[in-house]
């Protein structure tokens, strides 16, 4: 009777861990085992130095976060890849004296994902966000992290969405 009993337990229980439901809050409905962010070269007309790395960081750091996937130097899974291509900075409102009131910095990244197990789910496409500041100020210091950090983090989701969501 006891056998029958702990047999019946290890069976439920065998049952309910077997099953795996794909479930996410962040909307990712596929994770691969690995990932790999390549360098990210910046192309764009003014360079902003050490850019590329922080972009590529901030890439990695949200995809580790968000997934359990595990990042790779080589052989991942999926492969992102691409380069920065704008690094604008231009006025956008103008005062009563046409002078600026406002600039908006916008940065654009152009991404290759590559799906190594699903060559269907490739894909080559232009991120693109942007940062408003008071012309008076200059974008150095705590503002330009602050600037960097808001555009990286729209930009790096719209990226993991578009590669492993289903959105």
């Amino acid at each position: 009777m006891y056998r029958l009993k702990y047999l019946f337990i290890f069976f439920i229980c065998l049952s309910v861990t077997g099953c795996k439901v794909n479930y996410s809050f962040t909307g990712i409905t596929e994770t691969p085992e690995t990932f790999q962010v390549n360098y990210f070269p910046n192309n764009a007309d003014l360079i902003e130095p050490g850019l590329d790395i922080d972009f590529r960081d901030a890439l990695q750091i949200l995809i580790l976060n968000q997934t359990s996937a595990q990042l790779v130097n080589s052989g991942g899974e999926v492969i992102y890849e691409g380069e920065i291509t704008e690094y604008r900075i231009a006025p956008m409102t103008a005062t009563a004296e046409n002078t600026a009131a406002q600039n908006r910095l916008t940065i654009s990244v152009n991404v290759r994902y590559i799906n190594t197990k699903d060559e269907e789910k490739d894909f080559e496409k232009r991120f693109s966000f942007f940062f408003d500041y008071d012309a008076d100020a200059q974008l150095v210091g705590s503002l330009k992290d602050t600037a960097h950090e808001e555009i990286f983090d729209r930009i790096t989701q719209d990226i993991l969405n578009a590669s492993l969501a289903d959105w």
